[in-house]
Formats: structure tokens, sequence, C-alpha cells
């Protein structure tokens, strides 16, 4: 059983943040679309938001009594501002909160891990789904994308340690049910595909599917680190090279059943999910 509301889904053209509003609004729920510019989305109705903008956020939250919540890209401390967003949200009626945080962020960690903590204590309802590394981190304009298609070459520092990539779809379906089932999750969720998979295995799927060669390039932690550095801020290019360092010791070598029990359905393989991709 679904609950009716109206839903404010931040990041509403983003990777998990466009499908989930599609989702709804194809559930029937309704769903305020919140991004910078008020980008339409189909069925939904479009808000400008901007984290750092407060003056956008009243008109946001109006109406809406639930959110989905993705964080600001790329800012290393997002409670700064998010929190106050967070107690204005429920001072204008928000009781269920849905947070995206990652599977190597636990509660009380760094950047959105401060969120996470505190969310149980802000709103009624709550869940903060942790998603292990986007499959389509390969197929979209992530920079591993951009790099197997003008390159193909995979650039990490994970050795081969081993991953449960997990489908942005699955991420959407387990969002929508958090923000709509009857009952909140009330906890977090590790969310991951069916497999680990190293980037070596990424890169033999993806050639074998492709048919165009695609290797793995292992780079050290530092010059990972620089590379990054060289593209965003040092605070946010070192907790990159971390996670790829943890990733290398074995931190994300686990798979869950979270997007079957939530779902129904079994989640999407990285060989499905390319398949898929090819044949758009």
């Amino acid at each position: 059983m679904t609950t009716a509301g109206t839903s404010l889904v931040i990041g509403a053209t983003g990777t998990t943040g466009s499908r989930t509003a599609a989702r709804l609004t194809a559930a029937g729920h309704r769903v305020k679309a919140a991004s910078r510019h008020a980008t339409p989305v189909p069925g939904a109705e479009p808000v400008p938001f901007d984290w750092y903008a407060p003056a956008t956020h009243a008109a946001a939250l109006d109406g809406a009594d639930r959110v989905y919540l993705i964080p600001p890209l790329g800012d290393s401390d997002p409670a700064t501002v998010m929190l106050p967003f967070l107690r204005h949200a429920r001072s204008a009626g928000v009781y269920r909160a849905v947070l995206l945080s990652s599977s190597a962020i636990p509660k009380g960690g760094p950047a959105v891990g401060a969120v996470h903590e505190a969310l149980p204590g802000l709103f009624e309802q709550w869940a903060v789904l942790r998603p292990s590394w986007f499959m389509q981190n390969f197929t979209g304009t992530h920079a591993h994308a951009v790099s197997i298609r003008e390159d193909g070459v995979i650039r990490t520092a994970t050795g081969s340690g081993r991953v449960g990539f997990v489908d942005a779809e699955d991420i959407a379906a387990v969002a929508v049910h958090a923000l709509t089932d009857e009952h909140a999750p009330d906890t977090d969720l590790v969310l991951t595909g069916p497999e680990a998979l190293s980037y070596d295995d990424i890169a033999a799927i993806t050639t074998e599917v492709t048919g165009r060669p695609v290797v793995h390039r292992r780079l050290s932690y530092e010059h990972m680190r620089d590379q990054l550095t060289a593209l965003i801020p040092v605070e946010f290019a070192t907790m990159l090279a971390d996670m790829d360092r943890a990733i290398a010791e074995g931190a994300e070598n686990r798979v869950t059943d979270t997007v079957r029990r939530l779902t129904g359905r079994p989640a999407l393989s990285f060989r499905a999910h390319l398949e898929r991709e090819t044949r758009c």
C-alpha cells in the first residue's frame, strides 16, 4: 500500500532524481521537480532550487510533505547548507525525508554522513539510501564513461578490488518505495547490484558487449589523487582517491538483497545494463 502526498524531488534532472521523478509521476504521484533552472519534467511541477540560494527554498517546499534529497555535488561539507534547509522543511510540513548517500559513507562519517546522522532526529519518517557505485558511471557523462569512449581506458586506484555496482533505475525504484510506501524504512539501506565486480571485470564485459576494446589502467593512490585535484577541489579529490583505496582494500566487496526485498524484483546486472544502453 502507498500513501498519497506530494514529493519534492531535489536534483530532478540528475541521474537518480530524474528516474525517481519519472517513476513517481508514472505511478500517479504528485511531484515538484526541483532543479537550478526549473527544467521542465514530464508530469511534474518544475520549481527552481539551489542549495546555496535559500530564497529558493520556501517556494520549493510549499505543499510538499516528503522530499528526496540529493546533496550538493562536490561539497565536502554539505551539512552546512542541508541542515538549515531540513529544519525549514520540517517546519513547513515535510514529515518524510529520503536521503541519497553512499555505501562508502557511514552514519556520522565524512561529507553527507553528518546529514545521515541528523536525519532521524529531524523527521518522523526517513530513509538513507546508500548505493554502491553507479553502473551509469560507465555509460553516461562521468569521467569513466568519457575515457572509455575517447581512449578505451578506465583509470582507477582500485587495484583488483571489487564493487557491487548498481543501476540507477534500481536506486530510483527503492527511492520511490521509501517515499511512498505506507511504512517508511526508518533505516539506512545499502544498495548493490547482483554481483561484485572489479574494474578489470568491467573493462572485460564492456569489451564483450560493445565490441570495442577497453582496458583498466591501475594508478597509484597518489597519481589518482593528483589527477583528480587538477579537476576538482583538493578536499573532494582526496576523498574520492581515498574511496578508490578503500575499494582496493575490499571495503566495497559485498552484495545485498535490498533491491529485491523492497521492489520485488532482482537488481539488474552490469552486463544487462550495458546491453540495454547499447540498444538505446
